[in-house]
This record gives C-alpha cells, structure tokens and sequence, in this order.
C-alpha cells in the first residue's frame, strides 16, 4: 500500500544495510573466527554456538559490535571447553577492533536520494546498536547533516516507536520507515499505524528473518534499490 504522501512528516531511515554496508563485515569476522578455531570444532558447529550465545546475550548486552565481540569470546570458552588460550582471545580481540575500524561504504543512491527527500521532509535515523558504534557510522558516513534527529535505540520495538513518534510530535500515520528489516523496520511501525518501504539486503541475519505468516500485509511496499524512493513520493 502506498502512503498517503499528503499526510506523511517524517521519513525515518534505518542504518546498518539500508543507508550504508554492515551485515558483511559481521560475516567476513565470523570467517575469520571459524578458521582461528578451528581446531576446537567445525565452522558449522561454530556458527551455530555463536548464535545461540548472541541471542541469549541480547537482554544483556544488546546490539553492536561490542557485544558481537563478547559474544565471540563466550563461543571460544564454549566450544575450547574452557582451553581456548589468551593467544587466541587476543587475535579474537584484534578480529573485533578490525571490525570496528573499517569504515563502512554508503550503499548505491544513497546520497542523492537524502538530498533529494531532505528538501521536502524532515528525515531522520531510526536505528538500534551501540551507541558509541553508530555515532561513528554516522560521523564516517558524512551524511549527518541530511538529518534532523538521530534516534539509537536499544532494540526496535513498538513501545520504543511510540516513544519516539511522541518525541517528535507526530502520529504514526504521518511517518514512514525506510528499513532493511521486515523484524525491526517494518513490522512494528505498520503495526502502529505507520508506512514503511522495505528495501532487502543480500545478507540478513536470522535473528532479523521473518516467516511469511509473521508478516501483515498492509501499510508497507517493497523496493528493490533506495533510489526508487524519489519516485514513490512523486518528486
């Protein structure tokens, strides 16, 4: 369903996968990771730990890097049975910092369609992680100034969209997310009452996937590129 464009105020953008590469280098690390270890166990078994480890760690450390990080140590005590040696955490702690300092590209049109749409909305950031993780992101993107507030929140729920949508003053109807995630972009703000235009990356991870009966049908299009966005809104 296509919004309202005469109703709409604010268009929200996600970060990681929509406005600029993140997933991969989450990927590439765990790589890196699987083949540091593997001698303990193999990458399947690996993977498979590290997951269960960064879903139960979530409540505790949330999202970011980080946590990603400690979630990478707690892997390594578990599946070493407690020999993984201060060697290998140190180039498990390299891996992270690695990870953290690399810069992370805007995606294709991303620029163009933020100078476009700023012109005639207010926009904003709507995303979730470490703090200190995306104010980097954001200061190494040099796309800061498209924005008229930056919101990180710790998870992406609906209570949090509503707090935010009272923040800024608006009705859910007169704001739509843009957003990689059907888990955490779409699904919560249409649930609300909002618009929202997804956007898939070719690299999700799965605690973000979603089953298709997960999934309402209203309030909500699929684009295949960012740059479609223009269109949409009739500019």
């Amino acid at each position: 369903m296509h919004p309202d464009i005469n109703k709409i105020k604010i268009i929200g953008f996600d970060a990681d996968d929509t406005l600029w590469v993140n997933e991969p280098f989450y990927r590439d690390t765990e790589r890196k990771f699987c083949e540091l270890l593997k001698s303990y166990c193999s990458a399947d078994e690996i993977n498979r730990q590290l997951y269960k480890v960064e879903v139960n760690n979530l409540d505790l450390y949330g999202y970011g890097s980080k946590a990603f990080i400690l979630s990478l140590i707690e892997t390594a005590v578990i599946i070493s049975d407690g020999k993984v040696t201060a060697a290998e955490i140190n180039k498990i702690l390299a891996l992270g910092k690695e990870q953290i300092n690399t810069k992370n590209p805007l995606l294709e049109g991303v620029p163009e369609v933020l100078q476009v749409l700023s012109s005639h909305f207010r926009l904003i950031v709507a995303t979730k992680g470490d703090l200190l993780d995306q104010e980097r992101k954001l200061k190494n993107s040099g796309i800061g100034g498209y924005f008229h507030h930056i919101e990180i929140m710790s998870d992406k729920t609906e209570e949090n969209y509503m707090r935010l949508f009272n923040h800024l003053d608006i009705r859910p109807e007169e704001f739509i997310m843009v957003g990689n995630s059907l888990k955490s972009d779409i699904v919560p703000v249409i649930r609300l009452g909002g618009y929202a235009i997804h956007v898939p990356f070719h690299v999700t991870w799965q605690h973000e996937e979603l089953l298709p009966d997960e999934i309402p049908e209203a309030h909500f299009i699929t684009i295949e590129n960012i740059s479609e966005i223009v269109s949409i809104f009739g500019l």
